[in-house]
């Protein structure tokens, strides 16, 4: 008997276009896949091609196929925001109206406030940075101060960073589990810890990093589809992203090359019941996006693409594969962070029409309502499934 599975990959960052409200972000102009696939040369991205990635609305960088394997489209973000979290909720049917609350020019005197209460502790900086520079900045003072350092960035984040031998990660840990009881208060979405070790002017980051979200609205995708008995599993930062709730796997491995051979692992498994795989491939907004690294974003992409040819060939007869992204962040721009944008969405699997133009969806979530819609679970809150639409 066939058991049902979607698998949904999220490329982290790979924006397809700039949105129509991108002027109020200050993205106007963006375009993270066709502006990577410019600046990296010899580049080639065969597998997403042949499931219809140049034939979405606005990818200028990749050929037209004329026989697509499989659907195509873009979609919207209708949530507040440009964020990881705000973009991985509207996919589980979570419409963000009111954004989480950013700190542009520092944080404010009241947060820093009850934040020093709550903790007991002073902090160095207090206002946005650059993680990996503000550690070579400011690594020496906290060393000789044993002070934290706190910043933030475009979105809706506390991060506190830490020299392993000063603070240690048990200590670390338990600080940003006190800011993030502060943090709810002043409708903050994430708290980091951030540890790292070395010594000046070889300070690096450790992989200690712990993310603290705010918790999620119910009913969303992962608690609907738990109810309703199918295996929940999360693999990267997918867990962190919805406080870990909703899950019966977490998998919560660090890079692109980890994600990608645990979601390879899971996809070969011969499971006896429903299964939701949702993974997140990371590399391409933490290591090069957000640093302006188009070159090392495009050779992620040609490894992804690779991978992606790989788990096509482990597919069941049952199985619908969607692969899509959470905003852009586009590394040719100056800005260093993400940017407002139109995702891909693509859909594949035996199942599966090919060719099908699925158009520009209005949100996320559509995402969602299908899934649900694909396992006879509730209907979410946001969302228009586009199941009928797919399917053979």
């Amino acid at each position: 008997m066939s058991v049902k599975r979607v698998i949904l990959i999220v490329l982290d960052s790979v924006g397809v276009g700039a949105l129509p409200d991108a002027v109020e972000y200050g993205d106007e102009g963006s375009h993270t896949l066709d502006n990577v696939m410019d600046k990296a040369e010899g580049i080639h991205l065969r597998n997403l091609e042949t499931l219809g990635l140049g034939n979405i609305k606005g990818v200028k960088s990749l050929p037209s196929v004329t026989d697509p394997t499989g659907c195509f489209g873009r979609m919207v973000e209708l949530s507040k925001g440009k964020d990881t979290i705000t973009g991985h909720w509207e996919m589980a049917g979570i419409v963000t109206s009111v954004p989480f609350r950013t700190f542009p020019e520092g944080f404010s005197e009241d947060f820093i406030r009850e934040l020093s209460v709550a903790t007991g502790l002073e902090y160095l900086w207090r206002k946005p940075a650059s993680g990996t520079q503000i550690i070579n900045e400011l690594g020496t003072k906290h060393l000789e101060s044993g002070l934290p350092i706190l910043y933030t960035s475009a979105d809706s984040v506390v991060q506190i960073a830490a020299h392993e031998d000063v603070i240690s990660l048990d200590m670390l840990y338990e600080i940003c589990g006190k800011a993030r009881d502060v943090a709810d208060k002043f409708n903050v979405c994430r708290v980091i810890a951030r540890p790292f070790n070395g010594v000046e002017g070889a300070f690096n980051r450790t992989e200690g990093r712990k993310d603290l979200t705010v918790t999620p609205p119910s009913p969303n995708l992962l608690t609907v589809l738990h109810e309703n008995g199918v295996k929940v599993s999360g693999v990267g930062k997918i867990p962190d992203i919805f406080a870990h709730i909703g899950f019966d796997e977490e998998l919560s491995v660090k890079g692109n090359q980890s994600v990608m051979d645990t979601t390879k692992m899971k996809v070969n498994e011969k499971g006896q019941v429903g299964e939701f795989i949702f993974s997140n491939l990371v590399d391409f907004d933490m290591l090069y996006g957000h640093r302006n690294d188009a070159l090392g974003y495009g050779k992620a992409l040609n490894e992804a693409d690779t991978w992606i040819g790989k788990i096509i060939t482990l597919l069941r007869e049952d199985d619908i594969l969607i692969i899509t992204a959470d905003h852009g962040c586009d590394p040719t721009t100056e800005s260093t962070d993400h940017s407002r944008e139109y995702v891909p969405l693509l859909v594949f699997g035996d199942i599966i029409k090919a060719g099908c133009d699925l158009g520009t969806r209005v949100s996320f979530a559509d995402i969602g309502q299908t899934v649900a819609d694909y396992f006879n679970a509730a209907s979410l809150p946001n969302g228009t499934s586009f199941l009928e639409d797919v399917l053979r």
